[in-house]
């Protein structure tokens, strides 16, 4: 489903031949593979995450494509193992909404930047213009509205609001920052049953949502919840948008 949107964050980040490029929660290894590949055998591409699993996934699926400029590790964002102005840039797809302490993790980022750096995030956008979460998490509130949406829920639409991404990264000390909010493509190749049930076992966010559900509603949620999906589903894929922030900052 994110294809579109790593083709985007890869894009805009601008790599370069020789670019030593940091990618920060990388999860199963993209952005960073494709920035990787795009590097064509030259500089380094180190991407970390806080998940060791994940890290491991990254590295066999580098290994699988033969890259010998990539480098996985597991390590914080918040506390980043690496020297002063050592990147060229830095890439997060849908990391940063996850920084505990974010004025650290910006700083970080920041501080193994070299002078004129950039970072480039891409961060959630409005909920409300997200399929994938109104047709799942909206009808399960919509059919509860007594059930609050978690906390960990609602951080991950934190940058959705204009100004607030851009702000954080001022404040930590990049002299630039520009967001730019726009919509991708987010298709899954498959069934609305087998996303229904994707989004279940991968949406840790919202497992307190899933487990406030009365037992006897689960019926309901899952008829309502496949009716709204259905609409996306042209038989063969599911056509859902995906509404983004992607922000662009300069050391």
């Amino acid at each position: 489903m994110g294809g579109e949107m790593t083709r985007v964050i890869v894009e805009t980040a601008g790599v370069s031949p020789g670019d030593r490029v940091l990618d920060i929660a990388c999860g199963a290894g993209e952005p960073a593979i494709s920035i990787a590949e795009k590097l064509a055998g030259t500089g380094e591409l180190v991407g970390i995450d806080l998940s060791p699993a994940s890290v491991e996934i990254a590295r066999e699926r580098a290994a699988q494509r033969k890259l010998t400029n990539v480098v996985f590790q597991q390590c914080d964002a918040h506390a980043l193992p690496f020297a002063t102005d050592s990147f060229d840039l830095i890439t997060s797809r849908l990391g940063v909404m996850f920084f505990s302490d974010l004025p650290r993790a910006l700083g970080e980022m920041r501080r193994v930047l070299k002078p004129g750096g950039r970072a480039t995030l891409v961060a959630w956008g409005p909920l409300e213009q997200q399929p994938y979460f109104e047709t799942t998490i909206g009808t399960v509130l919509r059919l509860f509205p007594d059930i609050a949406l978690p906390e960990s829920g609602r951080m991950i639409f934190t940058f959705g609001r204009k100004g607030v991404l851009a702000r954080a990264l001022r404040d930590a000390g990049f002299s630039q920052a520009e967001e730019q909010f726009s919509i991708v493509p987010w298709t899954w190749p498959g069934s609305p049953e087998e996303v229904w049930e994707y989004f279940q076992q991968v949406a840790v966010p919202f497992a307190g949502l899933f487990q406030s559900i009365p037992e006897a509603g689960r019926p309901q949620v899952d008829r309502e919840v496949l009716g709204a999906i259905r609409k996306y589903y042209d038989g063969s894929e599911i056509k859902f948008t995906a509404a983004i922030n992607l922000t662009v900052a300069v050391k």
